[in-house]
């Protein structure tokens, strides 16, 4: 995302981008919200904080900035809270169940 702009090459389908930005800032917040699920607020507004960074600074590495991208960026990070979410009930149940082995 702040790589220099390298040779154009055709996406492999329309919006690639979009979705490239959707998954990385899905994947920036999912094992945040899976360890911390109730600072999920905090967590999608640092990942949505990252992303608009990025895009204020593309430009001066030769790359355009696009509103559309950082949209994609916060619904990447919006969508991994319930993912998260029922990541950490799953660890928690996980937990619970080896303390009750060792008990």
């Amino acid at each position: 995302m702040l790589a220099p702009a390298g040779p154009e090459m055709p996406p492999p389908f329309p919006h690639f981008d979009k979705v490239a930005h959707f998954v990385v800032f899905f994947l920036i917040a999912l094992p945040a919200v899976a360890v911390r699920p109730r600072a999920w607020a905090g967590i999608v507004l640092s990942a949505s904080a990252l992303g608009g960074a990025i895009e204020l600074i593309q430009p001066f590495v030769g790359r355009e900035r696009e509103f559309a991208d950082f949209v994609a960026d916060v619904l990447g990070a919006l969508a991994a809270v319930p993912v998260g979410h029922a990541l950490a009930r799953g660890l928690s149940k996980l937990r619970q169940a080896g303390e009750g082995k060792r008990a």
